[in-house]
């Protein structure tokens, strides 16, 4: 059937879905699994996060999701300069702290970091990591949405990426 050949429905009120069915449905969705970084006058922090996606090519900019009631908002409300790590599955106990309550100091002492040219923290042997700049903020419902422009991109060759799907890792084998 084309789209001309659908039934005319007359307009009616939409229905909202319930959080616990939003949950679930996004627990169907699989993503990268990423830590997210930021250094600068409002300090250091980071977080895992799979709210991350490309936004456009030219210029290169991606999107972070960040929860502003989290531990993490004001510092990176603070930032203009974040680092996304694409992590593997030698990295899933070090996305678990970072997704977690574990203190700032200790989840980035768990591993090795270095100051990308932006002074993100990125992580050494990530699969990917972006070293962006902080180019616009918005506030949409619970979050805000942080665009970023790459500035810079660091690859581990041949290393294995972590999906995060179904409430679990799986490893995607490079």
């Amino acid at each position: 059937m084309k789209l001309d050949e659908l039934p005319e429905t007359p307009p009616q009120a939409l229905s909202r879905v319930s959080l616990d069915q939003f949950r679930e449905g996004m627990s169907r969705l699989a993503g990268a699994v990423n830590i997210v970084t930021t250094d600068g006058p409002a300090g250091r922090a980071g977080f895992t996060a799979s709210a991350v996606c490309s936004v456009t090519a030219e210029p290169p900019t991606l999107l972070v999701c960040v929860n502003r009631s989290g531990s993490v908002a004001e510092t990176f409300a603070g930032n203009d300069a974040l680092c996304v790590n694409t992590v593997g599955p030698e990295h899933q106990e070090l996305a678990m702290l970072f997704g977690g309550k574990t203190p700032m100091e200790e989840r980035f002492a768990r591993a090795d970091w270095h100051a990308a040219a932006t002074g993100a923290p990125a992580l050494d042997g990530a699969v990917v990591s972006f070293d962006c700049e902080v180019t616009q903020r918005l506030d949409v419902g619970t979050h805000t949405v942080l665009f970023a422009e790459i500035v810079g991109v660091v690859t581990t060759p041949g290393a294995s990426a972590s999906a995060y799907w179904g409430r679990k890792f799986h490893e995607l084998k490079g």
